[in-house]
């Protein structure tokens, strides 16, 4: 694999191990409220009723998550269901949904590839499964175009990442590395400087000239460009087929084997809401805009959304092998002892939707249960 496509590879593992002791670390930034409940107006449950009575899902209210936002706003994951009822939760950080997860406060949740790894690996491969995609891309490097007018230029300027060790923080200095400059990982100083900005300051500290630009997922890199910022570089063109993971379905293991019925309805209703994006993705955005306004009391403006849903892929294969690759290079890095991510992936409900509807099956890149 060329040099290219090789550095952001490390970035879902690295985060998720670049900083064992970060258990706060973002697996992607989630915007909205840290946690916010299913409103009143969500399909009720109708019909036969599965082998639960609910299914408690978590998911940030965040695009890169459209699958659950189109999902519920539209009724079709709870149409699969039939009458079991989706309880949601929204979370902003991928490591309190993965607590949730394990203290067993939601069942099935829409996560990064971080935190997911990072809880793997920290049970000892006993807390979760990855069943299905969701999403790929929707990350970008954005500067002021008045400082930076060239990917050279960013040698001594300030460029902000999320958080130490999330996903992106990973993804840049990996990117940093490969074109022979050198950042300490943890202070972030070097011949680039890495500042940690949370997303939901990230544009005030754009526009007060405290950073030069972000390494940032969307919406953040669009809210950027509406100040004046300039896309530099998309993540997706530095990976093979300009695909890899930024947002796939766990489910508690626990949960999956009392009840598989609804884990593989569950799966059907985002197999078929991927569908509904794909096939309109004006209707789409729409939908995704209202059920953030439903969740957090305001809509994305339409020149942030505008900007923002091209560079987003919403796909049902999880991408297992960005994943394998990522690990590989937490690990060349020094970010991540070897992980043992044996049994990580569980496709079977996955594979058995996707027969059924007639597309080919995912790939779970040798890292699934035997």
């Amino acid at each position: 694999m060329p040099a290219k496509s090789r550095t952001p590879l490390r970035r879902s593992l690295a985060a998720a191990a670049a900083l064992p002791l970060l258990i706060g670390a973002l697996a992607s930034c989630g915007y909205g409220s840290e946690k916010s409940d299913k409103d009143d107006k969500a399909p009720v449950a109708k019909g036969e009723k599965l082998s639960a009575d609910s299914v408690r899902v978590g998911y940030f209210p965040n695009l890169t998550h459209a699958t659950a936002l189109v999902g519920e706003q539209e009724g079709i994951l709870q149409k699969e269901l039939g009458g079991t009822q989706i309880k949601s939760t929204t979370f902003n950080a991928g490591p309190s949904e993965i607590e949730a997860l394990n203290a067993g406060s939601i069942d099935i949740g829409f996560i990064g590839p971080s935190p997911a790894v990072n809880g793997f690996t920290k049970s000892k491969g006993k807390n979760l499964r990855i069943v299905a995609g969701s999403a790929s891309g929707g990350v970008k490097l954005v500067v002021n175009p008045d400082k930076i007018k060239t990917l050279d230029d960013l040698k001594g300027k300030k460029i902000a990442t999320p958080q130490l060790g999330n996903t992106q923080d990973v993804a840049f200095l990996n990117w940093i590395s490969t074109r022979g400059w050198k950042t300490d990982p943890q202070s972030g100083k070097g011949d680039v400087s890495v500042v940690r900005t949370d997303n939901k300051i990230a544009p005030d500290a754009y526009k007060s000239g405290s950073i030069d630009g972000a390494w940032a997922p969307e919406p953040t890199a669009s809210r950027l460009v509406a100040q004046g910022a300039k896309v530099l570089l998309d993540e997706s063109t530095l990976w093979p087929d300009k695909k890899f993971v930024i947002t796939h379905v766990i489910v508690s293991q626990k949960f999956l084997k009392d009840h598989p019925d609804v884990v593989e309805a569950f799966v059907r209703g985002t197999v078929k809401t991927n569908a509904w994006i794909n096939a309109d993705p004006n209707r789409a955005k729409a939908s995704a805009n209202a059920r953030l306004k439903a969740l957090t009391g305001k809509e994305l403006p339409k020149e942030i959304i505008d900007s923002a849903w091209p560079s987003i892929t919403f796909l049902d294969d999880p991408l297992a092998a960005t994943l394998k690759t990522q690990a590989d290079y937490a690990v060349e890095a020094g970010l991540l002892k070897k992980p043992d991510l044996a049994g990580i992936y569980d496709l079977t409900s996955l594979n058995k939707v996707l027969k059924t509807e007639g597309k080919p099956g995912a790939s779970d890149a040798g890292l699934g249960v035997k």
